[in-house]
């Protein structure tokens, strides 16, 4: 796939199911992520993965984090099957610095670029992924459970695996609808 096939067809894919991917395909995945624009090469990222066990540890965090937001019982039963939508969830999370010349959003966008480019690669390698935030990104006591610092920001939770079914592709829409020139 060229890089302007991926680009203009890219999706995201929700219904994913084992396997996850391979060591190599990880690397692959990880080394993309990390391909972004970076101003001041600060890396403002890391990228917690969660499988197997980790999946359920994941669950956990999610699950006593609705408890302690006082969340009614039917959000709590969700909010434990929610890392099981994937087999592998990685959490992306934006580790800012004070910078003179670089910005906290501008680190936090770097680390989103970083997802993006994450959910390429995967589309890219014919493996599914879809890019999550949800109440549980901003939650401090899922931040606590994961052992970030409190200006640490979770982007997002990037599912990935195997797609469950072939989605059709989505129609190509036109991007001259969304711009404007002075």
């Amino acid at each position: 796939m060229d890089a302007i096939e991926l680009l203009l067809t890219r999706q995201s894919t929700p219904r994913l199911i084992a396997p996850a991917p391979d060591a190599s395909q990880l690397k692959i995945i990880l080394d993309a992520a990390i391909r972004v624009p970076d101003h001041g090469a600060l890396a403002p990222w890391e990228f917690i993965i969660a499988t197997d066990q980790g999946l359920n540890t994941l669950a956990d965090i999610f699950v006593e984090a609705a408890k302690a937001s006082g969340a009614d019982e039917d959000f709590v039963n969700r909010a434990k099957g929610m890392p099981m939508r994937a087999p592998m969830v990685i959490t992306v999370v934006a580790k800012t610095q004070q910078h003179p010349k670089v910005p906290v959003l501008e680190q936090q966008i770097a680390a989103g670029c970083a997802t993006m480019a994450m959910q390429q690669a995967a589309f890219a390698l014919g493996i599914g992924a879809v890019w999550r935030t949800g109440d549980f990104a901003f939650d401090a006591n899922v931040n606590a459970a994961l052992g970030l610092e409190p200006h640490d920001q979770i982007v997002g939770f990037l599912y990935v695996g195997t797609p469950a079914v072939v989605a059709p592709q989505k129609p190509q829409k036109d991007g001259s609808q969304y711009v404007r020139y002075l």
